[in-house]
C-alpha cells in the first residue's frame, strides 16, 4: 500500500502470526513513515497487541517480510528492534514506583564514573531530555508513585527516547487517563511527530485518534480491514470498518440491487 511518496521507516508485507491453532494475524500489511502518526485500531481480539509485539520482537512473525528503511530485516527479539531504532511503550509502563524520575529513565542504563553512579550527570540528561520534549515534571527527584497518570505516561515515553529511536510504538497511552492528562500525552505524541519520528499508536479512543493521527489502520479478526486518511474520513466510516458493519452494508445493498 502507498500512503505518500516518502519511503517508509517500517514496512510489513504479508505478516502471519499463529499461537497454536489460533491465527492471530493473517496477511497483514502496514507502512509507517517518519514524521507520521499511524493509529492502529480494532475491536478486542483484532490483533493489535500481537502486531505491536511482532514489530517489537517479543513474538516474532511466523511468515512475511519486514523492511526497515527499504531493506529486509529479521526482528526475532527485542534487542533486534531496539538496534534498528524501534522503541516500545507498553500499557503497563513498567515503571518502578519507589524510584524517582531520574532512576526510572536510566534504569538498566545507568551512567557511572569511576565505577560509581553519576547521579549529577543522569539528572542533567534527564532535565535536558524533558526540556527537549517540552515535558513539565514538578521535580525529577520525586518518586514516580507520586506523579499523576499523565505524568507517569510521559516519563515512560521519555525513557524510550534515551536510545534516540526513529519509530515509537505506543500501546494505549491514554487509557484510564483524565481529560487534562490525556491532552498532555497527545501533545507529546504530536511533538514526537514534529521531531520527525514515526509513531504507531494503538487506541480505542477515536477522539484521540482524530486529534493526533495522520492515518488510521484498521485490523479486524487479524486482517487488514481498511486504511484511512484522518482528514477525509468520518468517525462513522472508521467504526464501520472496525465492526464490519460496512461489509454487511455492502452485502445488503448487493442483495437489494439484485432483487430490483
Amino acid at each position: 500500500m502507498t500512503y505518500t511518496s516518502a519511503p517508509p521507516l517500517l514496512a510489513l508485507r504479508g505478516v502471519f502470526k499463529r499461537f497454536g491453532a489460533v491465527q492471530a494475524l493473517a496477511d497483514v500489511d502496514l507502512e509507517i513513515r517518519a514524521g507520521q502518526v499511524i493509529a492502529l485500531v480494532g475491536d478486542n481480539g483484532a490483533g493489535k497487541s500481537t502486531l505491536i509485539k511482532v514489530i517489537a520482537g517479543v513474538d516474532p512473525a511466523d511468515e512475511g517480510v519486514i523492511e526497515w528503511k527499504g531493506h529486509s530485516v529479521q526482528i526475532n527479539r527485542p534487542h533486534d528492534a531496539q538496534h534498528l531504532g524501534i522503541a516500545t511503550v507498553y500499557q503497563d509502563l513498567a515503571l518502578c514506583d519507589n524510584l524517582d524520575v531520574v532512576g526510572n529513565l536510566f534504569l538498566g542504563r545507568e551512567v557511572r564514573r569511576f565505577g560509581v553512579l553519576n547521579e549529577v550527570e543522569m539528572e542533567r540528561r534527564t532535565l535536558e531530555l524533558l526540556n527537549t520534549l517540552s515535558i513539565s515534571i514538578p521535580a525529577v527527584r520525586r518518586p514516580v508513585a507520586s506523579l499523576s497518570g499523565g505524568q507517569r505516561q510521559t516519563v515512560a515515553i521519555s525513557r524510550s527516547m534515551l536510545g534516540e529511536p526513529r519509530l515509537v510504538l505506543l500501546d494505549e497511552p491514554t487509557a484510564a487517563l483524565g481529560i487534562e492528562q490525556t491532552a498532555q500525552v497527545l501533545d507529546l505524541v504530536e511533538r514526537l511527530r514534529d521531531r520527525g519520528l514515526g509513531v504507531l499508536l494503538i487506541s480505542h479512543n477515536l477522539g484521540d485518534v482524530k486529534a493526533v493521527a495522520d492515518w488510521v489502520a484498521v485490523l479486524r479478526l487479524g486482517r487488514n480491514n481498511g486504511f484511512f486518511d484522518v482528514t477525509t474520513t468520518s468517525q462513522e466510516q472508521i467504526v464501520s470498518s472496525i465492526t464490519g458493519a460496512s461489509d454487511n452494508a455492502v452485502t445488503r445493498r448487493t442483495v437489494r440491487e439484485g432483487e430490483l
